[in-house]
């Protein structure tokens, strides 16, 4: 696995698809994820500090996996399929490990949601894939 973290955010207000960028923590490699203009706004307040009088749906999960006696542990990056990622988040209650399937999105929002903030990991063979990808 393969540590990364967000490097970019371009969001458009004339596209209903948004970018972020993901790059390795210790590295070069950069890829982008097509994300829907929600998330791609929710992880851009979060990482600029933007706190909401009132909790939003990555909170709110952020707050359920905490109520009921879990922690999350980290997001993962694990599958790509015809340029479509997949994630999971991943969460410890006592020593059980729970991956939840999740758009990546929605982990990244997560990650960004917690306090601290999560770290995201990637499988190097689908680093590589998404690499060759065009977008």
């Amino acid at each position: 696995m393969i540590q990364v973290e967000l490097s970019r955010i371009v969001i458009s207000e004339i596209n209903s698809q948004q970018v972020i960028f993901l790059r390795e923590k210790d590295g070069y490699r950069e890829f982008p994820i097509i994300i829907g203009i929600f998330e791609a706004t929710n992880i851009d307040r979060k990482v600029k500090g933007f706190q909401p009088p009132r909790p939003l749906t990555h909170d709110l999960i952020c707050s359920a996996v905490e109520a009921l006696g879990g922690r999350i542990q980290d997001v993962f990056i694990n599958r790509m399929e015809e340029q479509t990622f997949y994630a999971t988040i991943r969460l410890t209650r006592g020593e059980e490990l729970i991956e939840i399937d999740a758009r990546p999105s929605d982990a990244i929002a997560v990650a960004v949601s917690n306090d601290p903030q999560l770290p995201i990991f990637i499988d190097e063979e689908i680093l590589a894939k998404a690499l060759t990808q065009k977008y």
